[in-house]
């Protein structure tokens, strides 16, 4: 790149940047966005720093609750662990006083007292004594108790004629709290000293064993689990003496540790020789021993400048980055804008900057002339929802019900009926008559008959020669409703007879005071279509097609136009109006009092009508598992094994309707090609035009062009891009906007990322080619 070159570069980089900030809707969106994150974040950090302090604090203290609780189950379970170890020694065999004093097993017995000691991580020792014995027992051997607690190990504060009483007197575990022992007298210790009774729990023991246990296994345990602790820990017996205490830095006077022993377990903060400390204890509910840590205050609040430095330091840092932020922000935010309004000048064939018209009204503009194209799609989303109404009722979809009610369709509730009427034409009039099907079409697409109140909607559908109507009334009351019908179907005659010189037949469902219940008598208006009488007339009512059967010398018989109607719903593949026909009818079947074989004959009449368009689609293989679906034991099992036959056969008409034309997927194939530059086209707008599922839509369209759809549109957009960049001078911006695609900034990135160039460097290099 020469001088010039980059000169220039680097000036229209400015200008751009420059013109950014000349709009004064860029400078609001950033003035927005810096008052949106400033305001909260000042209160945030306020509210943090003010609850900092607490915060820490209760935390450090949970902390230390947590481990002391950990601290209180080791330690305990270690004292469990030796009263466990007595009452095993108790009942053990090979120590009872006949064989510790047997010379011939008294071997063993020592050796099974070592192994004792051995399973233990904290005995330091231990003895076994028999009261009134002048000889004690260790893991070493056995010698006089005078020699064991008075020259091998000697207590500062506790003399040998104590020691004795205790251990003839013992009849509950004694543990004497830290003292010092000097060992074989040269070895000075703290040790605590456990005395247990054997047997355990027994009124008149018999003995004792004596553990000595070395304060550093309790203090050892204690340091490990508070790990980094920089206070003092203690542990208080059942009577607030200190068993065992680890000092790091705090030493306290015995009024002090009174003052300590006395507190509830919890969280506590107490002034000790006019300094501030922190102390946390706990309880264990097994032997009453109180865990303890105390700490200086001022060792807590040293933190607590650090907190501080570091909040002020991440606020002015948020508060730099966050501006930074707000201006990236702002210009991301009204680049979309400004390209908006680049797209509304391109359309009005003004590339001047606007002077009396701000961003918004450009946008507003471009908005309205795309509502006019939206608006020309209207007709056809209309007969999507109308067609939806049709074959699975009213859907549970906001939109869906949105244009219902703009249309007039409903009305408030329990106020109207609806019903559906279906229109066919044989094929050789339909070819003779297409101008004057196409005008009857439009003139049923919407029309109101003002003298029966009624709204009527026509509906395209994938059978051919056929138009559905929807029709909807006030409710005139049961009385004069079938009069009502017959008007409004006399005056459709009419309305064809006057615009056109169709004659078509004419199948009416059954009406219907829910909406949702639209599908029912579509299906009903295409039974009766079907099952059209002979005869003048060429109108078929659905009510008309059998008379209701009552029960006749207690028996009952499922209704014709039921068992029609069933049909019909299997034929379309409408597993929803199928399976409420099949529970109505067993429904039916239950109320009635019929005998045993009866009832089983109007199953079987049920289940004919089944196997009868199961046969009509070519579903012969049912009838090789007959036997199944006719052994029953109870009715809910024969309406179970109904729905799983309904719902293999609908299956079947899918598969069926799917694969009756096989040119389909190269009619959408080419009305892709033809529409891809539409930004509005998608699987779900081409799946509901050809009427069919986006399963199956997406499942073909892979086969037939190796992608999938998205894929494929954003292939033929690509070529047709590179085409336009290559033949034709356009801006840019424009032949992106021709291909259907809105956002230009997204599109040259998968451009770059598909071909390693944006757009302009690839119509410079191959126009360089071209020229060259």
């Amino acid at each position: 790149m020469t001088i010039q070159k980059l000169k220039s570069f680097i000036l229209s980089g400015f200008r751009m940047n420059w013109n950014h900030f000349k709009s004064k809707l860029l400078l609001r969106y950033a003035l927005s966005y810096i008052l949106i994150f400033l305001i909260p974040l000042t209160g945030v950090t306020i509210f943090v720093y003010d609850s900092a302090v607490k915060d820490l604090r209760s935390e450090i203290e949970q902390s230390n609750i947590n481990q002391l609780n950990q601290v209180k189950t080791t330690i305990d379970s270690r004292m469990e662990e030796l009263q466990e170890i007595a009452g095993r020694i108790a009942y053990d065999r090979r120590l009872t006083p006949y064989m510790v004093r047997d010379s011939y097993h008294r071997v063993e017995a020592i050796q099974t007292l070592n192994n004792y000691k051995a399973n233990s991580s904290i005995i330091e020792d231990i003895f076994l004594y028999f009261h009134d014995d002048p000889v004690i027992y260790s893991h070493r051997g056995l010698t006089n108790v005078d020699i064991a607690f008075d020259s091998f190990y000697r207590y500062e504060n506790w003399r040998l004629n104590d020691i004795v009483l205790a251990l003839n007197n013992t009849n509950q575990m004694l543990i004497r709290p830290a003292e010092k022992v000097t060992i074989n007298n040269s070895l000075h210790e703290t040790m605590l000293t456990v005395i247990a009774p054997i047997k355990p729990n027994d009124p008149y023991p018999y003995g004792s064993v004596i553990y000595l246990v070395k304060e550093s296994n309790l203090t050892g345990v204690m340091d490990s689990i508070l790990s980094d602790f920089t206070g003092s820990s203690f542990i208080f017996n059942q009577n607030s003496e200190v068993l065992t205490a680890n000092n790091h830095g705090v030493t306290l006077s015995q009024e002090h540790l009174g003052t300590l022993a006395a507190l509830d377990a919890g969280i506590h903060n107490l002034s000790l020789d006019h300094e501030m400390y922190s102390v946390v204890s706990v309880k264990s509910r097994d032997n009453g021993w109180t865990y303890m840590t105390i700490m200086p205050s001022y060792q807590f609040f040293s933190r607590v400048a650090h907190v501080q430095t570091l909040i002020l330091l991440v606020f002015g840092i948020a508060v730099v980055t966050g501006v930074l932020a707000a201006f990236v922000l702002a210009r991301r935010q009204y680049h979309p804008i400004k390209d908006l309004m680049e797209f509304a000048k391109l359309k009005v064939g003004d590339a001047s900057e606007p002077k009396t018209r701000n961003e918004w009204e450009w946008i507003r503009q471009t908005i309205h002339d795309y509502s006019a194209r939206i608006d020309m799609q209207e007709p056809f989303v209309r007969n999507q929802c109308m067609l939806l109404l049709l074959k699975h009722g009213k859907p549970d979809d906001p939109e869906i019900e949105r244009m219902i009610m703009g249309a007039g369709l409903e009305y408030p509730k329990e106020q109207g009926i609806y019903f559906s009427v279906i229109l066919s034409w044989e094929d050789d009039e339909a070819g003779e008559a297409l101008d004057d099907r196409q005008q009857l079409q439009e003139i049923l697409g919407h029309v109101e008959l003002p003298g029966l109140s009624a709204h009527i909607y026509g509906v395209e559908f994938s059978t051919d020669n056929q138009l559905a109507l929807i029709i909807s009334i006030p409710d005139p009351g049961e009385s004069s409703l079938k009069f009502r019908i017959e008007q409004i179907i006399r005056a459709i005659q009419a309305l064809i007879s006057e615009n056109t010189r169709l004659d078509p037949s004419i199948g009416v469902g059954t009406a219907y005071q829910d909406l949702a219940q639209l599908n029912q008598s579509f299906i009903e208006a295409a039974t009766a279509l079907e099952h059209r009488m002979v005869g003048s007339s060429r109108i078929t009512y659905f009510d008309q097609l059998a008379e209701q059967n009552y029960p006749v010398a207690e028996g009952l018989w499922l209704p014709r136009k039921s068992l029609l109607k069933l049909e019909q719903s299997l034929k379309q593949g409408n597993e929803s109006v199928a399976v409420q026909m099949i529970t109505e009818m067993m429904d039916t079947i239950r109320s009635e009092p019929l005998q045993i074989q009866l009832m089983r004959c109007i199953c079987f009449d049920l289940l004919n009508a089944l196997l009868r368009t199961a046969s009509e689609i070519g579903m012969n293989k049912v009838f090789n598992h007959i036997s199944d679906y006719t052994s029953f034991e109870t009715l809910e099992e024969f309406e179970d094994k109904l729905l799983s036959l309904t719902a293999d056969i609908c299956q079947t008409v899918e598969r069926n309707h799917e694969q009756a034309a096989p040119a389909l997927i190269d009619d959408i194939v080419d009305y892709v090609d033809q529409q891809f530059a539409d930004y509005t086209l998608s699987l779900e707008h081409v799946a509901l035009k050809f009427s069919v599922s986006t399963s199956y839509l997406s499942r073909s369209f892979k086969d037939k062009t190796g992608i999938s759809f998205s894929q494929y549109i954003w292939k033929r957009r690509m070529e047709e891009v590179i085409r336009l960049l290559v033949t034709t001078s356009a801006p840019l911006k424009e032949i992106i906007e021709q291909v259907g695609y809105l956002d230009a900034p997204n599109f040259i990135r998968k451009f770059k990322k598909e071909t390693g160039l944006t757009p302009g460097q690839y119509r410079k290099q191959h126009q360089h080619r071209s020229n060259s």
